[in-house]
């Protein structure tokens, strides 16, 4: 995915991405000092009812394994899988005889694998969520505002919306890109309504490539969310959303030279989280058995004080 290339001498954005933005922008909604964005929607209310959904603690993972063979395969610059080294083996650090400890460090892209993006984690025209300039993301520092670690917690309610499944389909075609009329038939199909604070989790079937072993298949091409549905997002105050693919949006782009828009109107203009590279295939079983698709979901970033993203283990509940 040659982003960098494909940009060379075009705008990256274009008007259709203009007008999305006002009709979808969320700045000074939650107070000029927000950085939680979309987050405040959800409400004590709004657990309290998502915990009362659970009814046999039945608990489903969604998260990738972290490993060196893992989702990254060098088509983003920097992503590096997990590099695990051990640093201690067995060591009695106590003396011969005592307790012995190991330990061990890994190095890795805070969205190597099952993750969360933070609003900084991209900008467009010099801004980031709320109107604050692009440059409050350093070097030194990482992201001064709206980090990931300024995040204390993440449970609500989820709801799949398994667009695969409504269509009767294992996965969607490599060129498919997901309308707001994919997501009313998929919430059709599960009888669910989204409601104000869900956190929406999109199945397109595709990490089934990579769970199948096909690393460069699940990554590009790839179906993915159209620039079409931020507005659907905005319109029911969705909280979060999160999908079974590499980049969220298909790749390549609906539109010619538009690389990532869903990202910045999520992220930069709406101010809410995206996560990629959810495992919703057990889920997609689980809901069709339990004949139900919204659950407890718990779902907490790691608080890395100043990164654009984090790993997390996200657990549905029912």
């Amino acid at each position: 995915m040659p982003l960098p290339q494909q940009q060379t001498g075009q705008h990256p954005l274009h008007p259709e991405f203009h007008a999305i933005a006002e009709r979808v922008n969320n700045w000074g909604r939650w107070g000029e000092a927000d950085e939680l964005g979309a987050l405040n929607l959800i409400t004590d209310e709004v657990v309290r009812a998502a915990a009362a959904t659970v009814r046999t603690g039945r608990r489903v993972p969604l998260a990738l394994p972290l490993q060196q063979d893992g989702v990254q395969t060098g088509m983003i610059p920097g992503r590096v899988n997990p590099l695990h080294t051990m640093t201690q083996i067995n060591d009695e650090a106590f003396g011969p005889g005592a307790l012995a400890v190991s330990d061990d460090v890994v190095t890795m892209g805070l969205q190597a694998a099952t993750h969360w993006d933070a609003l900084p984690h991209v900008s467009h025209s010099g801004r980031i969520y709320n109107g604050r300039s692009a440059d409050t993301v350093t070097a030194r520092a990482g992201a001064r505002f709206s980090g990931i670690g300024t995040i204390p917690y993440l449970v609500s309610r989820g709801v799949l919306l398994d667009v695969a499944r409504a269509k009767g389909l294992d996965r969607l075609a490599p060129d498919y890109a997901v309308t707001p009329e994919d997501l009313d038939e998929a919430a059709e199909f599960g009888r669910v309504a989204v409601a104000p604070g869900d956190v929406v989790l999109v199945r397109t079937g595709q990490i089934g490539r990579y769970l199948g072993g096909d690393r460069h298949g699940y990554g590009f091409p790839s179906p993915g969310l159209s620039v079409r549905t931020p507005e659907w997002f905005h319109a029911r105050d969705v909280a979060a959303v999160a999908n079974d693919t590499l980049t969220f949006e298909i790749i390549p782009p609906e539109i010619d030279g538009l690389w990532l828009p869903v990202h910045a109107l999520h992220l930069v203009e709406m101010g809410m989280l995206q996560g990629q590279n959810w495992n919703l295939e057990t889920l997609s079983a689980v809901c069709a058995q339990e004949e139900r698709y919204s659950f407890l979901l718990c779902a907490m970033p790691e608080p890395f004080t100043g990164a654009t993203g984090t790993p997390v283990a996200p657990v549905a509940v029912f």
